[in-house]
């Protein structure tokens, strides 16, 4: 009996102590701060966003439901930008001054890809309709077939070319009667509007702002390809994908509840987009009165996959891509 009294006191002494140095361990824990979650090995995530209007990210970041999200997960937002294409913005992925490009063109994520930058898709997503085209101000130039000895300015390997080539195949003119002329856009339109070129290959908002401003009209639009070539897609590093599955999988979700809320709030959309677009009451109307959709797909999507490697076969086969990829080779595994 005096065995199991001291037992139970030397059990409750050392149950004291246990609690004690529990104690003293939560207040250490606190002391250095929250842990990390597990799947991810920063805390915040560096974001690119588009210059303009019309980008899930600029819409985002303007709205800023996005961070509140991602804020309940313990995740900080840095928003990097604004970046004129898709081009700049995975570069600042790969310099290691951002963590996501901005969800641009698969095209020159693609390009990027072959050129050996350690890049991996994160997420796609489509939005409809589209409004790429090729635009041109003489009243002359009225499809591609009449581009032959005129200068057409695009982004290399980019969605411009992609659209040029088409147009040209459809219309059964050979690409080496066409002075195809590499610019940025930010170059381009300028370049249009002064004459220095005679169409441009573009996509939504900027060409819809130049249609109107230099009184430019469509010769090919994108909706006319066969099947759709290009879809709005975000790119991570490799290494990245590897060590913050988590977080890659947190920001996936945030983006898609902001492709939702857009996809059932048009006009809302396009008030947030003309002000930072700074473009017309003109060019904000025509835009709610699409009506566009955003859907997005995850990087194992199976017929996601499928219809974008159909498409990387004909930029590769039309030398929109120096060569052939194999696009799940190049998805982040999460």
């Amino acid at each position: 009996m005096k065995k199991d009294v001291l037992g139970r006191k030397m059990g409750r002494r050392k149950m004291l102590r246990m609690l004690a140095l529990g104690a003293g361990g939560a207040t250490l824990v606190s002391s250095l701060g929250p842990l990390k979650a597990v799947g991810r090995t920063t805390d915040t995530v560096r974001l690119t966003y588009a210059r303009g209007g019309g980008n899930i990210t600029l819409l985002a970041k303007e709205r800023g439901e996005l961070e509140k999200h991602l804020a309940a997960q313990g995740i900080k937002v840095e928003w990097v930008g604004p970046f004129p294409s898709h081009a700049p913005s995975m570069q600042a992925v790969v310099g290691g001054s951002a963590d996501f490009s901005f969800g641009g063109s698969t095209t020159p994520g693609l390009a990027a890809i072959l050129a050996g930058s350690p890049l991996v898709f994160s997420q796609f997503y489509i939005y409809l309709p589209r409004t790429t085209a090729i635009i041109a101000k003489d009243p002359a130039i009225r499809s591609p077939k009449d581009l032959v000895g005129k200068s057409v300015a695009v982004n290399r390997s980019g969605l411009g070319e992609m659209l040029l080539i088409a147009g040209l195949e459809k219309y059964h003119v050979d690409v080496s009667k066409v002075n195809v002329v590499y610019l940025n856009p930010p170059d381009a339109g300028p370049a249009l509007a002064a004459g220095k070129v005679d169409a441009w290959a573009m996509w939504s908002p900027a060409v819809d702002i130049a249609r109107q401003n230099y009184k430019a009209h469509n010769i090919y639009e994108e909706k006319e390809l066969d099947f759709l070539l290009d879809f709005s897609t975000f790119l991570i590093a490799r290494s990245f994908a590897a060590r913050n599955p988590d977080l890659v999988r947190a920001v996936n979700e945030a983006f898609v509840l902001e492709g939702q809320w857009a996809s059932a709030h048009t006009a809302e959309v396009e008030d947030i987009c003309q002000k930072t677009g700074k473009y017309s009451d003109e060019v904000r109307d025509f835009f709610i009165s699409l009506k566009r959709a955003y859907q997005f797909y995850p990087p194992n999507d199976v017929k996601f996959l499928a219809d974008f490697q159909k498409a990387a076969n004909w930029l590769s086969a039309h030398g929109v891509l120096p060569g052939p990829i194999t696009v799940s080779e190049h998805v982040a595994q999460l």
